[in-house]
Order: C-alpha cells, then structure tokens, then sequence
C-alpha cells in the first residue's frame, strides 16, 4: 500500500495531525481503519457512506446517538411530571447536556495538544475518555472516569435491546419480548464488524431521519387520535413519579458518554465545541411536540404503557415507525458498544495492531455477552431509563466533566496556558467556575440524590412485581 503524505496543520495552540484527502488508518485524525481504495469510483463510494470525519458527521452522530428509544419513553415522563415540569425539564436539561459536552470537547482538545507537543502519534489509537482523565488528572481520575463510562454503556446497550423486543412485539407478537431479545441480541452482535465512529457516516444520517419520521408520526398520531375517552392529567402526584420522570430526561440528554470518540474521529475536532448544543437544538424539535402530544391526548394512561406505540392502534404508518426505531437502535447499540469495544481491545492488547477485521470482530464478541444477559434479566423498558440516569448518567456525563474541569484548570498556569479559554459573555474563569459548580450540586442532589431514590424505589417495585427473567413485561393478557 502506497505510503500517504502526512499533513501536519496547526490550529492556535492545538496541532493537528491530518491525513491527506482524509483517509488514514483507523483511531487518527480521520482514521477509518482500513485499507486504501483501489480506483477512484469505489473510493468516491466509500467516502461518501463509510469515511465520515466532518463537522456533518459528528452532528449527525450526536443528533442521532441522542435522541433514540428514550423518544418512546419521554411520554411516560409526562405523565410522572406534568406537561410544565416536563417541558422545563426537557430545556433545562438539554441545556445542562450541552455545557458539560463542550467540557469534554475542552478537555479532550487540551490533552491532545499537550500530548502532540511531547509527540505522541494517535493516529492508530482511539482516545478514550478516561484516558483523557488520566492524562491530565491521573489515575485514580481514570478509574472513576472508566468505571462509570464503561458501566453506562453497559447499560446503554442493555437498554436498546430491551426497546428492540419492546418495540417488535406491537407488529408480531407471535413470539414473547424474551425470545425477541435472543434475537436481537445476535442482531446487534454484528456492530463488531465497525470499526470506529469514523465509519458511521451513513448510518448516523439514517438514523436520524428514522427517529424524526417516529417522532412526528407521534406527534400527529396523537393530535388526530384526540383526547381519550375519559383523560385525566394529575400529574405531578407523587414525588417518587416526579423524580423518576426527571431522571429519565436527564438521562435522555446525557448521551455524551461517546463524545471523545466522537471528536477523535474527525478530521478537525477543534470544530466540535457547538456541535453538541446544535444537535440539542434539534432533538428538541423531535422530543417536545411528540412528548407533549402524546400526554395531551392519552393523559395519566401512559403510567402504565412506558412504550408510546402501546397507546396508538396498529396502522401502516405506526408499523413503518416500529420498524425504523428497531433499525435505529440497532445503530444506537453500536454506539454504546463501541467504546466498550475499544476498552476490551486495549486490555486484551489488540487495539493498536493492524489485524484483520475479523480477528478484531472474534476479539469483540465477548462485550456482547453480559449485555446480552443483562437485557433478558432487567426487561424493564422505562423504569431502567431512569435507573441508569440517576446512578451513572449524572456521574458520568454531569458531575466527573464539570468537576475534571474545575480540577484540570486549578492553578493559575494551567488557567495562563490553557488551549480553550472560557467564553467572555461567561465572566471568564470565575463564572465557568460558578457554572461548573451549580452543574455539579444540582445533579448531584437532584439527579443522584433525589433522582436515584426515586428511580431505585420504582425499579424495585418493576422487580417485585414482574420479576426477574420476566418472560413478556407489560404484554397484555392474551385471550
């Protein structure tokens, strides 16, 4: 294989190493991991569906990765907290979401730069989060960093297959949601074939466009159904519900786990500071009109169907939304699983090594297996949600950011040489730090403290009702 021109490209204080044309192995500054195209029609192809490293591409990834089966539940949100609380929560957090992802972003830059000055190459290494904690803040940092990281994803994943034999069984249920989540799961078993986020091109756009057909076929779905026979809307009623329902939204825009992966698979990651809050802005066009849409019309009845499309009657227009939110999560678990594959690559050392796509997918496949059980044993579509949110999501995503920054920008020489400096409208330094520290306390109280009692409190109610292993959760009784 001919030897590309490397391209050294520096941007203020950060150096960018940027292989000519955009093509390069798989983990650099627009690496994909694979070999280079022979003539230039099938190299215009793959570039075009399968080498993704623009500022597009990361919005498309964000967009999609954030707004996925969570689509479904948000209007069982609504019905814990009440159209105003879940509305307010919905922007404030989405808001939340996006500050802490441009902390990551700032983090990542700088632990780039600081590291491409002492000439490291990453261009056949994919940066991960807890590396960057561990470079800048050292190891116990990384463990708490990989620790939550890693079990968030875990879950991730468990939870898309969930939504998977949730979502299929309201077009077949022939066959119960456990046995749709073995299949599935071998399904979604295929995302090790991927090599990196690099390679998501196509299917972040797909996804996208899935999820927005969902959210607007619930939308007017709901506006022609109308208000059922008889809707009530009591909500907020309890404080276990409140909060359960606000944990559930944090968690809905807390999908930044994948953010440095995100970024080291552009071309251009200093580009990324606002892409996150543009692709809030715009799940929130898809999440507000549905959510709000669906409480409207089918009231306090969403208390017991977490999954929206259990209200609305069978038609081809709600069969055609199933069918793409089952293509969607599958993206989605790719996603998720895909650090986890990385971390499981650099601990059994084969994640630098030029091996064969199907060595690496042979070396992948035992990530699959615990998500796999974990899915039959917690079956729980809705009431996980919030689980995860409350106990990792407002560690992961929230709290670890916003304090790895306060802690990383401590003294006054790091402040003087930092590569990304605060926004003036901001106050400068002390008002990240305020910022920061507001961030910090409110998930800390209100996501994990509150958050985590109430969600911890209905998941063990989901237990002692359905049980574990539970065969079909939710499915109505059939005649």
């Amino acid at each position: 294989m001919a030897s590309e021109k490397v391209e050294t490209v520096v941007a203020g204080n950060y150096v960018e190493m940027e292989r000519e044309g955009g093509d390069g192995e798989r983990g650099g500054i627009g690496a994909a991991g694979g070999a280079a195209s022979s003539g230039g029609r099938s190299k215009l192809v793959s570039n075009l569906f399968w080498h993704g490293g623009s500022a597009y591409d990361a919005w498309f990834s964000c967009s999609s990765n954030q707004v996925a089966q969570v689509l479904l539940t948000l209007p069982y949100s609504f019905s814990q907290l009440g159209m105003a609380s879940g509305i307010a929560f919905q922007l404030f957090y989405g808001l939340m979401g996006s500050w802490t992802a441009y902390l990551i972003s700032v983090l990542y830059v700088e632990y780039r730069t600081r590291k491409e000055r002492e000439k490291v190459d990453f261009r056949n290494h994919v940066i991960q989060w807890f590396e960057v904690l561990h470079g800048l803040l050292g190891s116990h940092w990384r463990n708490v960093g990989l620790f939550f990281n890693c079990t968030f994803l875990l879950f991730g994943s468990v939870i898309q297959l969930i939504a998977c034999a949730s979502n299929i069984y309201y077009i077949n249920d022939s066959l119960d949601k456990r046995t749709w989540t073995y299949i599935f799961g071998a399904c979604c078993a295929t995302t090790v074939f991927i090599p990196s986020f690099h390679n998501y091109r196509m299917w972040s756009f797909l996804g996208l466009l899935m999820t927005t057909y969902t959210a607007w076929y619930l939308t007017v779905a709901a506006i022609v159904h109308g208000k059922a026979e008889g809707v009530t809307h009591s909500a907020p009623t309890k404080m276990v519900l409140y909060f359960t329902g606000a944990t559930n939204i944090l968690y809905t825009f807390g999908g930044h786990a994948v953010t440095v992966e995100i970024m080291h698979a552009m071309w251009k990651p200093q580009k990324f500071k606002l892409i996150y809050l543009m692709a809030t802005l715009y799940v929130l066009t898809l999440t507000l009109p549905s959510a709000s849409a669906m409480y409207w019309a089918f009231g306090d009845a969403l208390l017991d169907h977490s999954n929206a499309f259990s209200l609305l009657p069978r038609t081809p227009f709600r069969d055609a939304a199933v069918v793409l939110m089952l293509i969607h999560q599958f993206i989605t678990f790719g996603f998720a699983c895909t650090p986890l594959y990385f971390v499981w690559e650099k601990a059994i050392g084969v994640h630098s090594d030029k091996t064969t796509v199907l060595r690496r997918a042979a070396a992948r496949l035992p990530v699959v297996a615990p998500i796999w059980f974990l899915a039959v044993v917690f079956p729980f579509f809705g009431p996980i949600n919030s689980t995860v949110g409350s106990l990792l999501v407002s560690f992961t995503v929230y709290i670890i950011p916003a304090a790895a920054h306060m802690a990383v920008f401590a003294s006054p020489a790091a402040r003087e040489g930092a590569v990304e400096r605060p926004p003036r409208w901001l106050g400068g330094w002390a008002g990240m730090y305020a910022l920061n520290c507001f961030v910090a306390a409110w998930v800390l109280v209100v996501g994990f403290g509150f958050g985590g009692w109430a969600s911890t409190v209905n998941f063990v109610r989901q237990v002692n009702t359905f049980g574990l292993f539970t065969k079909c959760y939710q499915c109505p009784p059939r005649h």
